[in-house]
């Protein structure tokens, strides 16, 4: 009787890279290709898994981890104000862990001795991929078609058609990468940073030059740093999130032109489109400055670049991650209310907010005659808190 072979799950998104991907994983390891499409907001995944099984592989498995996505991933990211280098709201490194934890669920219920990804060897992606696996499944074998077989696109080309692939070489010149949170694009022209952006490097966004003369104003609710509605309209979290891309993207909000350092030790220059990302941080962050104190909010700057660093190094499935994210979810008790953005030509401005537990309090704020602070125990308290200053200089002159 013959032996079954073995099994090797594939992370399949129907391009090039992962459709010859299926037969030299066939070729080299004599194993039964599964493939998996993972749906992260962007992807046909009827047409995928057709094309995945006409370029050999034994099985196609498909999973539509929108809601996982959003709720696991992008909005404990947006509680914890996760922007790295001050520029990327990390839409495709948050996508990424989801991505491994994914693989591992299949290989386990396939019976799979490795999982395979299309990622390069330069890039941070194999190693989010490659740690997640390992953290979650240590035993499970990863392999890099890739990455190890060093084949240049053209070289990828003839690898097909030689086999007969039925695969659509023709694509963009850039790079481009999508989910819910972001598109990402590099490559071609993008590559070098003097020149500015060609307009088909976009995709979600209009050039301000084409976006409406009149803004757009619109409200956001949060519940515990969480957005569950625009304009008194609730939404699942995948809703608000179209939503709002499409309507940002309509005035041109979102576009970020980053010279990234990367985890293996390169720069890159990345071209980020992130309208509904760009807003929501912009927003919750705005209701942050009225709900969290002086050193509640100082702390969570710091928090947000150690959050923002780890998730784009590939760390997500750690206790380091488990224990900022007990942090953020304490600070984020009181972040409940209403942010009022207006977006006009490329900009995203926050111009009103209101929480029902806000530290703003108007009766100590206000100069009217409203105005209920103690300005008599100013005094005592300038002659406290200058003490050291004084001491200081009257026994240590310069």
């Amino acid at each position: 009787m013959a032996m079954a072979k073995e099994k090797i799950v594939l992370a399949y998104s129907g391009g090039l890279d992962t459709s010859v991907a299926v037969p030299w994983l066939m070729e080299e390891y004599g194993a039964d290709i599964i493939t998996l499409t993972i749906d992260l907001g962007m992807v046909d995944l009827p047409a995928i898994r057709e094309r995945a099984l006409q370029v050999g592989a034994a099985k196609a498995l498909t999973v539509d981890g929108r809601e996982t996505l959003v709720n696991e991933f992008l909005f404990p990211s947006l509680q914890a104000g996760a922007i790295y280098e001050e520029q990327y709201p990390l839409a495709t490194a948050l996508g990424r862990p989801l991505i491994a934890r994914y693989l591992v669920e299949a290989a386990r219920a396939e019976g799979a001795y490795a999982v395979a990804h299309g990622c390069t060897g330069k890039g941070n992606d194999q190693v989010r991929i490659d740690v997640g696996v390992a953290a979650l499944a240590p035993d499970l074998k990863v392999i890099a078609p890739i990455r190890d077989w060093g084949m240049s696109r053209d070289d990828e080309i003839e690898y097909a058609q030689a086999r007969n692939l039925p695969i659509n070489a023709s694509q963009s010149r850039f790079s481009v990468d999508e989910n819910l949170w972001g598109r990402s694009a590099e490559a071609g022209e993008l590559e070098d940073p003097w020149r500015e952006p060609p307009e088909d490097a976009y995709s979600w966004t209009r050039p301000v030059g084409e976006t409406p003369d009149t803004p757009a104003y619109l409200e956001i609710h949060f519940e515990q740093g969480i957005p569950t509605a625009v304009d008194g309209e609730s939404m699942a979290g995948t809703d608000l999130i179209r939503h709002l891309n499409a309507l940002a993207g309509e005035h041109g909000v979102g576009r970020v032109d980053h010279l990234e350092n990367r985890l293996v030790g390169i720069k890159s220059r990345e071209v980020y489109e992130t309208p509904a990302a760009v807003t929501l941080h912009a927003a919750h962050k705005a209701l942050e400055t009225l709900t969290l104190s002086k050193e509640q909010a100082r702390t969570k700057v710091r928090i947000a670049q150690e959050y923002a660093d780890m998730v784009y190094n590939g760390l997500w499935f750690t206790h380091h991650r488990n224990d900022l994210d007990a942090y953020i979810r304490s600070t984020q008790r009181y972040v409940t209310g209403d942010v009022r953005v207006k977006l006009h030509q490329g900009t995203c401005t926050v111009v009103g907010r209101r929480a029902p537990q806000a530290l703003y309090q108007h009766q100590l704020a206000t100069y009217d005659r409203e105005d209920q602070f103690d300005h008599a125990a100013a005094a005592g308290f300038i002659n406290i808190y200058g003490l050291p200053v004084r001491t200081q200089n009257q026994t240590q002159p310069e």
